[in-house]
């Protein structure tokens, strides 16, 4: 893949990350090798500090406070895939930013049956969910 945008970021116990890309990839990232690298770092070992991790705006890392923060790049580079139920799946939205398209776009793919609903897309609620499979199928990867 050629974007990797942070959508959620949840801190766990032992210092690691659970990172969300909005390509649908989960990866678990190891803090505890930072402490070593950088003595910044090591005021996340308060944990209160820690566990006040959020995704920066536009998805491009992780950020604690002014002077604390990583990019996604890391966070891609040095992070362990992890499997989950939910791999591949990516918000309209998502897809829509991801790829440059409207939502227009893809709501008329799905009446014209080329995104399949059920298969390629479902309705959460309000949200609707594709598969990285079928917009990579239908649109190419991404540029971004």
């Amino acid at each position: 893949m050629m974007f990797h945008k942070i959508k959620n970021v949840f801190p766990l116990e032992d210092y690691r990350l659970l990172v969300q890309f909005i390509s649908g990839v989960t990866k678990i990232y190891d803090v505890k090798p930072l402490f070593s690298w950088k003595d910044i770092f090591k005021s996340l070992k308060k944990n209160e500090l820690f566990y006040a991790v959020y995704v920066d705006v536009g998805g491009n890392g992780i950020v604690w406070n002014d002077d604390l923060d990583l990019s996604s790049e890391e966070l891609w580079e040095n992070g362990t895939l992890i499997s989950t139920p939910f791999d591949g799946l990516i918000s309209m939205r998502d897809a829509t930013n991801v790829w440059g398209l409207n939502e227009s776009t893809l709501r008329k793919a799905i009446s014209y049956g080329k995104l399949k609903n059920g298969i390629d897309v479902c309705k959460y609620g309000k949200q609707w969910v594709v598969s990285l499979e079928s917009m990579i199928r239908e649109y190419g990867n991404p540029e971004k």
